[in-house]
């Protein structure tokens, strides 16, 4: 440890590393080089030490602090690794002769993306999407602040609650929506709209957190046009809450589209009008409330991901499950946090397919009986 004990390397202060995230038996910290968009895995350990390589402190102070921590110390060859590793993705500051030093990484060229096409593509529709969804922010942010939230979490909780409790009428609504082409694309296009206001919703409160946003643009999958906002360094975020916020947000937007439609159908008399509203709320609630089904790639996976601070759930879940049931001696090596995540998350997942199946089948049976 002597020939590096008195370096002082700096990691770039723009890296971002996630909390502490169960993947596996194992708990990762990840790390992504903004400037490039790659991103890697890494230990408890050595997280501790990326956090310490400010510049200020020697690699010796750095590893008295370590063994404190961990009980050992490092030697030379467990620095060199590090500060290779680092080092030969960019992430420390200085120029390529320096000690452990490296240049940032230069943005990766999409050389290798396909490319645009009439079935399949995407295009940008905003130069900077980080400024479109600042100039949003302004105009929407205070929806995420003081009582804000909760007010507008309860406006929508109270419309679904009275939609439920009027199911009947809306499955009517539906089946003459469904029967009348001309109400068909009047309420797709107000679900696009719907879809639009989703992707931007994700911006905007990635931008009220403190969150990067990459894109903003259209995607088409013909017959399919979407609009997408992508929000790649959500992960990153400090708070856990934020990062659930964000990933809600959308299926949030979506509820919050209805309630107008919904004060209309509350004062609409009986009839054709009526009936098309009550079409618009089902499509509309079924479209929201989908999106929070707790199974990839869907909103509802990622909020569940965070709320039990994992990465990679599913296959987590269905790794420890089947060495599980094999009575492997490797799913005796999860700890118990793991163990209880990847076992609830398996059970809520098998209930939640099983209650989607039995869903359609009733709501096909209804709008045929109608």
């Amino acid at each position: 440890m002597s020939a590096l004990a008195g370096l002082r390397p700096r990691l770039r202060p723009d890296v971002l590393i996630s909390e502490p995230l169960l993947h596996g038996p194992k708990t990762v910290h990840l790390v992504k080089d903004p400037v490039s968009g790659r991103s890697f895995e890494v230990g408890p350990r050595e997280r501790f030490l990326m956090a310490r390589l400010d510049g200020d402190a020697t690699l010796g102070e750095i590893g008295t602090a370590y063994a404190g921590a961990f009980g050992r110390r490092l030697a030379d060859g467990n620095w060199r690794q590090l500060l290779a590793l680092l080092g030969s993705r960019g992430l420390l500051t200085g120029g390529p002769g320096e000690p452990g030093g490296a240049a940032p990484a230069a943005p990766e060229k999409p050389g290798g993306a396909a490319r645009n096409g009439p079935l399949h593509g995407s295009v940008r529709l905003v130069a900077d999407a980080h400024a479109t969804a600042g100039r949003l922010h302004r105009r929407a942010g205070f929806a995420l602040r003081g009582p804000w939230p909760v007010l507008l979490l309860a406006l929508v909780a109270g419309m679904e609650a009275v939609l439920l409790w009027h199911l009947g009428p809306l499955l009517d609504g539906a089946a003459r929506v469904f029967g009348n082409p001309v109400l068909l694309v009047g309420v797709a296009t107000l679900l696009w709209f719907s879809t639009a206001l989703h992707e931007l919703a994700h911006g905007v409160a990635a931008r009220h957190y403190g969150g990067r946003v990459g894109e903003i643009g259209l995607r088409w999958r013909l017959p399919v046009i979407m609009m997408y906002c992508t929000v790649d360094d959500y992960p990153y975020l400090s708070v856990r809450r934020h990062r659930i916020a964000v990933a809600g947000a959308g299926a949030v937007a979506n509820l919050l589209f209805l309630l107008p439609f919904f004060a209309w159908w509350l004062a609409a008399p009986a009839g054709a009008t009526r009936e098309a509203l009550a079409g618009l709320l089902f499509l509309g609630s079924l479209q929201a409330l989908a999106m929070l089904v707790p199974l990839p790639p869907l909103d509802g996976y990622t909020i569940v991901s965070q709320a039990f601070g994992a990465t990679r759930l599913a296959e987590s879940s269905r790794r420890y499950l089947a060495l599980a049931l094999r009575r492997s001696p490797e799913a005796a090596r999860y700890p118990r946090r793991a163990r209880l995540a990847y076992t609830a998350y398996g059970a809520c997942a098998v209930v939640v397919c099983c209650l989607l199946l039995a869903a359609l089948v009733l709501l096909v049976h209804a709008l045929l009986t109608r």
